[in-house]
């Protein structure tokens, strides 16, 4: 074992020895299957707080339960990120001085291919610097083969029931990627912009404009190019009587009804609504309920059509914006321009404005395939935890619409439809298939379908297709349905339940029994991280640390050249928050920290402080560790046993017995954060602040060997239960006691994770030394009171005590004297004066300390007045800068209440010293 704890000398070697001796595969020898399918990150992406947060998770669930010898399964693998892997590599190619479209559409696949193999596995590098332990022998990609033919084939499947087909309907169109986006790939982005308010006349019955208008507001003019209605609420005494007749739509003077619909608010805006069904999606609905033309006005790229009057032809979707109102002027039907906040959606990856556009897709009949989902939850198949996120599933299941899934990209599974020169649609799992199905000779020209797959709709395969389906295998059989799904509340709609329909569709069973939602990975102050605010934490960085002018490096890039303001405030802050970078803290450090943070579906707030406390936590296992080992050098191993165990020892193998039913129980429940607590309290509170103390005297007699089998036994099973939490140190650690003992296994991530044992339950061990605590802590709090020196002997007297207080006293005054420090404990009778002392009570015995000779009642009261003053000064101080206006409105929040907390913390230490000196004037 390493003389000082640092994990840079840990981490690497024992993630190795794990990984080289298969540690992280199944046992096939266990009864019970336990199942956890990673959410396949990206292939392109690199670990962020929400991976590592998530992860952490995960592996502690799994750790826990390999533990208990279950068969278990972490299925790792990575999802192809059709948009973000073809944007990178596309933009590698730019760099060389070709493009996608130069190399054409084979090449360029192969050149994704190669930057896949080359650069596609630096986040499961950093997964394993996680500690993370799943069966990497496993390992999937959604393209790879097997999972390729799962696609093609649940496609094929659905197309020949009637469960997918190609249609023309409203999507998120990205004009810059020229696809078809998911909304989970759109951002909405509040930006300052104008509303636009027109006149559109009303026509006459030979429709002929007449001089009474109806107003319109809009945020996208150009769009009135598109406008077959305008839309009234059929309850509006202002407009009502005008529904089924037409407005002349001004530029294109093409007569548009006027109808009645409930979207058209009267409370809000002119409560008129132009219509544009092909370019707004709550427009479309309108269209679909009275049978509205679908105008489609703009081309792939943004620009305007041919549908448009000649003069808007061709022009950008912003040359064609000012266009119309400029001539909407002219025509003096421009009623007034007001500034307007509006959110705009952007493509996540592009940074584009979205444009909703009408075209020909794939889709699923997703109604369908959502009711026995919908089931799966209703019956308790399924269960959310917490459980209110159901709520979130029922909410989307039940008014979802068919999903599409066909995107205009290179990069993915490309559609398993083939066209003839008729446009007749043949789909199969190839085109050899697809010939011999439908007996076409090679005479007959077939081209295949250019779109490729949404890439949620591989991985809403994701836990039967890694298992090897279709073909029946035994992993399949073994772990299929899997016990629980961990992921974010994003993306209950887009995976989840996505999975629970294909899962039910095609293995006749729910894919996962439970689905764990966590909260978002916040920083300290709350905010949402990104790299547009400048707050982002790698978890790597955390892990070994970074300079500030590499943190300041990483978290400006990009910003240099066109936001220098930004780049300013993100480096005060940054500098304001990590003066000197960050200091490597470890991964179990910040294992423990997530642990700690995850409570059930809350969102955390990252704070350095808790990384920082159980830093020091890592340091304080080893330290007792080695402790222990100092005082168990020589010990001959032998079963444990209370048989001669002194009350000291039966009291912490009792109060281990709690924190292991604790630690299960909350396990159990998904409380990693109450789980986590109940170690630490029970390792660092009870274990080394207490039985180690109380272990020194008991080590000099002559039990010296059962004391030693104690501290060892007592070690190995809270490392057993730390060790899903914090792998390596615990590992470290447990080498050296599994030596001592003469335990088997090699490793203790194998090793049996600890059961309660009821009859190790002691409730008068637990009686006993819970006086003494409290006895010693009322003997230390006078000490510090007083300011009497922690090595100065002490005499005690004690009244007003009972039977079970002097039984106490005589059972274990040895111990007393030594934990508390004590030269003579004596008992004072009902008849006789208390002395002039210090007092603690313990129940309702008195603990006193008679202070003559102890302490210079003068001198210490000069002492106490000298800190007042000082703490005074601090509380006036701080006062002055909290009642300034300036600081306040101009101070970084985190700043202000830090001084509200020092604030606080002397007006309570002020309080402290008034009291003490209170109690020094009336000895």
């Amino acid at each position: 074992m390493i003389e000082k704890y640092d994990p840079t000398q840990i981490e690497t070697k024992w993630y190795e020895t794990w990984e080289k001796n298969g540690y992280f595969k199944p046992n096939t020898a266990g009864e019970e299957s336990y199942c956890i399918m990673i959410p396949p990150p990206n292939v392109t992406g690199t670990l962020h707080m929400g991976h590592a947060f998530q992860d952490t998770i995960m592996d502690t669930l799994i750790r826990y339960h390999r533990m208990q010898g279950k068969n278990t399964l972490w299925q790792p693998g990575t999802d192809h990120a059709g948009i973000a892997t073809q944007m990178v590599v596309e933009r590698q190619l730019n760099a060389q001085g070709t493009s996608r479209v130069e190399l054409g559409r084979e090449a360029f696949v192969d050149k994704v291919w190669e930057w896949k193999e080359q650069s596609g596995n630096t986040i499961t590098q950093q997964l394993r610097r996680m500690g993370a332990s799943p069966d990497w022998s496993r390992q999937r990609f959604t393209m790879d083969e097997g999972l390729s033919d799962a696609v093609l084939k649940v496609f094929v499947d659905l197309h020949e029931e009637g469960l997918i087909y190609r249609g023309q309907r409203l999507v998120n169109w990205d004009p810059t990627l020229n696809t078809a986006l998911s909304d989970l790939e759109v951002e909405s982005v509040e930006e300052k912009g104008f509303m636009w308010h027109f006149n559109y006349p009303v026509a006459d019955t030979n429709g002929q404009a007449t001089d009474q208008f109806l107003t319109i507001a809009t945020t996208r003019p150009e769009t009135l190019l598109g406008d077959t209605a305008v839309a009234v609420n059929p309850e509006d005494d202002r407009f009502k009587h005008l529904i089924g007749q037409n407005v002349l739509l001004p530029i294109c003077n093409r007569l548009i009804p006027i109808v009645g619909d409930e979207h058209a608010d009267p409370e809000k805006g002119t409560g008129c609504v132009k219509i544009t069904p092909a370019h707004d999606f709550n427009d479309y609905e309108v269209g679909k309920r009275h049978d509205l033309p679908m105008l489609n006005v703009l081309n792939k790229d943004a620009t305007i059509n041919k549908n448009a009057p000649e003069a808007f032809q061709g022009l950008p979707r912003y040359e064609a914006r000012s266009a119309v109102v400029a001539k909407m002027e002219q025509l003096g039907l421009l009623v007034e321009i007001k500034p307007h906040v509006l959110m705009v959606p952007r493509g996540d990856r592009s940074g584009d404005v979205i444009e909703p556009l009408l075209t020909n897709q794939w889709y699923v009949d997703a109604k369908t395939l959502a009711k026995p989902a919908i089931e799966a939850v209703d019956n308790g198949g399924i269960k959310f935890v917490p459980d209110n996120w159901k709520n979130t599933y029922y909410a989307w299941m039940n008014d979802i619409q068919d999903w599409c899934i066909s995107r205009q990209l290179w990069w993915g599974h490309r559609i398993p439809a083939w066209y003839d020169q008729q446009d007749n649609i043949y789909v199969g799992m190839s085109e050899q298939a697809v010939r011999e199905k439908h007996n076409l000779g090679d005479d007959i020209k077939l081209t295949q379908d250019n779109d490729v797959l949404d890439t949620w709709f591989s991985s809403a395969l994701w836990p039967f297709a890694t298992l090897d389906w279709p073909e029946n295998s035994k992993e399949l059989q073994t772990y299929y349905p899997t016990n629980v799904l961990v992921t974010g509340f994003d993306i209950i709609f887009f995976w989840v339940a996505r999975m629970i329909m294909m899962g039910i569709k095609f293995m006749d069973n729910i894919p996962f029994k439970e689905v764990y939602i966590h909260g978002l990975v916040r920083d300290s102050h709350g905010q949402k991280m990104s790299k547009s605010k400048g707050n982002v934490l790698d978890p790597i960085d955390l892990i070994d640390g970074i300079s500030l002018d590499e943190l300041l490096k990483k978290r400006t890039q990009g910003l240099m050249q066109d936001q220098p303001e930004k780049v300013t405030k993100i480096e005060k802050a940054t500098r304001d928050e990590f003066p000197e970078g960050i200091k490597p803290y470890g991964c179990d450090a910040m294992r423990f920290t997530f642990a700690s943070l995850a409570s059930t579906g809350r969102d955390i707030n990252f704070d350095m402080g808790r990384v920082e406390g159980y830093r020091n936590f890592c340091n304080k296992i080893f330290n007792a560790s080695r402790f222990v080992f100092m005082n168990t050098e020589g010990y001959a191993a032998r079963p444990f046993s209370l048989e001669h165990a002194s009350t000291v020892e039966k009291w912490i193998v009792s109060r281990l017995q709690t924190c292991i039913s604790d630690y299960r129980k909350h396990m159990d429940r998904y409380r990693l954060d109450l789980a986590s607590q109940s170690i630490y309290d029970f390792f660092w509170n009870e274990y080394c602040d207490w039985f180690l103390e109380l272990s020194k005297p008991l080590l000099k007699t002559e039990h010296q060997a059962q004391v030693q089998g104690t501290l060892l036994y007592v070690l190995d099973q809270a490392l057993r239960l730390l060790h899903p939490i914090m792998p390596y140190v615990t590992e470290e650690i447990w080498q050296e006691v599994r030596s001592r003992l003469n335990r088997t296994p090699e490793s203790i991530m194998i090793s049996e994770f600890p059961t309660a044992d009821d009859t190790s339950q002691n409730a008068q061990a637990e009686a006993a030394i819970s006086w003494i605590k409290d006895f010693t802590l009322g003997v230390r709090q006078i000490r510090g009171e007083m300011n009497i020196p922690p090595s100065k002997a002490l005499n005690v007297v004690l009244a007003q005590t009972n039977d079970a207080d002097r039984n106490y006293l005589e059972n274990h005054n040895t111990l007393l004297r030594t934990m508390a420090r004590l030269d003579d404990v004596s008992l004072l009778s009902d008849n006789d004066d208390e002395p002039a002392a210090a007092t603690a009570l313990l129940g309702q015995m008195k603990i006193l300390i008679p202070l003559a000779g102890l302490i210079d009642k003068d001198e210490e009261s000069k002492r106490i007045n000298k800190q007042i003053d000082k703490i005074n000064q601090e509380i006036k101080r701080a006062s002055g800068k909290l009642n300034n206006e300036k600081f306040i409105n101009k101070a970084p929040a985190h700043l202000v209440e830090a001084e509200k907390d020092k604030l606080k913390q002397n007006q309570g230490a002020l309080s402290e010293l008034e009291e003490q000196l209170e109690k020094l004037k009336s000895l």
